[in-house]
């Protein structure tokens, strides 16, 4: 048999493994297991709770919880039955959730915890279509799910239901975080997300019974692929008990790979370089003989047997920590959804921990190409070679267009911006700017900014944020940053969140004291610090794009505070209006 539904992947796994574990949580501190026999049974009893609830093919319901097999068994029993599944962030606001629910005319929700469902029980009086919610958590005030499991399901009924569902049928809507205005309901196939399994699956070498640790959240289209490839592969999925206690889970599961984005191995990287500036001696000077020595790897290329040695030298005593730190059994870990700093992809390369960036979009499945396992396959720099099955060409004004079965089939109950973004002739327009790297008889593609953030300076310049950013970041002393300029503006300046961690440990060495963030980042020492960096930067770019001026601020920016997407991008219209005051100071 082969899948062309979803859950194809999951009858496929059942029939060949089912007695092997399959999804992994901690419930009161002991990891939990459920098998892939298991999972199907516990999703046909929610194919059967929402065939009770009268819900048919094309109705829609929420799911709205951290990752943990309760999730998936929804996704799945949903699915069956050709039941749309809209999967949302328990972090966004409940103003978003109120405009979703309304849009995509939920009938249930299927919520984590009692937080989310204080968020959501509002909209029952609100919305017309939503009929109940039902809490993953066992709560005495809520409807729980497992208690609302039935005993005795319609096995025949089920049947028929799933050879009724089509591989162009909507599985997901999927509605995208924005930077701007009401979010967008992407409709993604079957087909759409299966062929980026099939594609995903010729590339990437996972093995069988292996480990995975997760904790991207599933809503987000990235990780939901992803643990439909894994499902496929038939790999043993963890779930990381939350985003405090990753490295634990680490060590305890040791996993042969995860996926991640950009911000959480900056976190690690800076942690790493934090515990290094403490050390005193021989020590310190060791780490950062080994970090120099990291830097100068090259990928595919052999440096000669004295460049060999001393990285073997740095991998033996410095870099096998790192490793370790990830478990010990990593073999590689894939990044996305948004730029990784070149320096930190070399660097953890080096130390024998293969980084591979992959680029695409909600809208595309999501994956349109990446970075392979081979290092002839690999450009660091780049988002890397398009997968099997997706063409992708750059237009006059190098905007990168993409065709391929993996192409949403629409924006729902919005066929205007679905126009908008789906030329006549199919090629869907990623809103990115692009060009082509060629290497080892390779094209790889590298994105240079995004089309709507490029501005123009008072004097007729063109300035493309994104790339001083991703560079100004490789500074250890610069958390967060982001490029100001454009309309009458007659220079570039920015707004930056320090790194205090690493501040913290600078301010120390200088016998400077301090009692709050705010008295940091006012000391004339640490603005001397920042202009050297920013000026130490600056090199690398025209006149006319180089940071002239910048403020520090006090606060990093996150997704609760609302400066950031849930996939970790800055809101440049959020913190533009929160920190205009201070925008406008620079230009007095």
């Amino acid at each position: 048999m082969e899948a062309s539904r979803l859950f194809d992947f999951l009858t496929i796994q059942t029939g060949k493994n089912p007695t092997n574990s399959f999804l992994t949580s901690k419930v009161e501190n002991i990891w939990n297991s459920f098998t892939f026999a298991e999972v199907q049974q516990i999703s046909n009893k929610v194919s059967q709770l929402l065939i009770n609830l009268d819900l048919k093919k094309g109705d829609t319901i929420a799911i709205i919880s951290t990752n943990r097999p309760e999730w998936n068994f929804t996704d799945f029993g949903a699915q069956q039955i050709g039941v749309i599944v809209v999967p949302m962030y328990p972090t966004i606001s409940e103003k978003d959730y109120e405009y979703i629910f309304n849009d995509a005319q939920i009938k249930y929700a299927f919520v984590g915890d009692d937080s989310i469902f204080q968020k959501v029980k509002s909209l029952i009086g609100k919305n017309q279509s939503l009929k109940n919610i039902y809490t993953f958590d066992a709560m005495y005030h809520t409807n729980g799910f497992w208690d609302a499991l039935p005993e005795d399901i319609d096995s025949d009924k089920i049947q028929t239901l799933k050879e009724n569902v089509s591989e162009q049928d909507v599985a997901t809507i999927i509605y995208t975080s924005g930077t701007t205005g009401n979010p967008k309901g992407v409709m993604l196939t079957h087909k759409n997300i299966v062929s980026n399994v099939k594609s995903i699956k010729e590339i990437t070498p996972f093995g069988e019974g292996e480990k995975a640790l997760s904790f991207l959240p599933l809503c987000h289209s990235f990780e939901r692929m992803v643990f439909y490839a894994y499902l496929s592969f038939g790999i043993h999925i963890y779930y990381a008990e939350n985003l405090e206690k990753i490295g634990e889970n680490m060590i305890e599961i040791k996993p042969y790979c995860f996926t991640t984005v950009p911000r959480m191995l900056e976190k690690v990287y800076d942690k790493i370089i934090a515990k290094a500036n403490a050390l005193n001696g021989i020590k310190k000077k060791l780490f950062f003989w080994a970090i120099d020595v990291g830097a100068e790897y090259e990928l595919g290329k052999d440096k000669g047997w004295l460049y060999n040695q001393k990285l073997s030298v740095a991998r033996k005593l410095i870099f096998s920590k790192w490793k370790e730190a990830l478990g010990g059994n990593v073999h590689f870990i894939i990044t996305g959804a948004a730029a990784m700093q070149p320096r930190l992809i070399t660097l953890f390369t080096a130390a024998g921990i293969d980084v591979l960036e992959g680029y695409g979009l909600t809208e595309t499945s999501p994956v349109l190409s990446c970075n392979r396992v081979d290092e002839k396959q690999r450009c660091i720099g780049t988002i890397g070679i398009p997968i099997p099955g997706v063409t992708i060409q750059l237009a006059e004004d190098n905007e990168i267009l993409a065709k391929g079965p993996n192409i949403m089939k629409g924006y729902f109950n919005r066929p205007d911006l679905t126009d908008e973004v789906i030329d006549k002739d199919g090629w869907f327009h990623t809103g990115d700017i692009g060009t082509w790297i060629k290497k080892n008889g390779n094209r790889f593609l590298k994105i240079t900014d995004r089309k709507k953030e490029l501005f123009k300076t008072a004097g007729g310049k063109y300035v493309a944020p994104q790339v001083i950013e991703n560079k100004m970041k490789e500074s250890m002393f610069i958390e967060q940053i982001m490029v100001v300029g454009g309309d009458d503006k007659k220079f570039v300046s920015a707004l930056i969140v320090p790194s205090f961690s690493q501040l913290e440990v600078w301010i120390k060495q200088q016998g400077i004291s301090y009692k709050t963030k705010q008295e940091i980042i006012d000391h004339p020492k640490v603005y001397e610090l920042l202009h050297k960096e920013i000026k130490k930067y600056n090199h690398d770019f025209g006149q006319w794009e180089q940071i002239k001026k910048f403020i520090l601020l006090p606060e990093e920016w996150s997704v609760e505070s609302g400066e950031l997407t849930p996939t970790m991008k800055p809101k440049r219209k959020i913190i533009t209006e929160k920190y205009n005051s201070f925008i406008k100071s620079m230009y007095e």
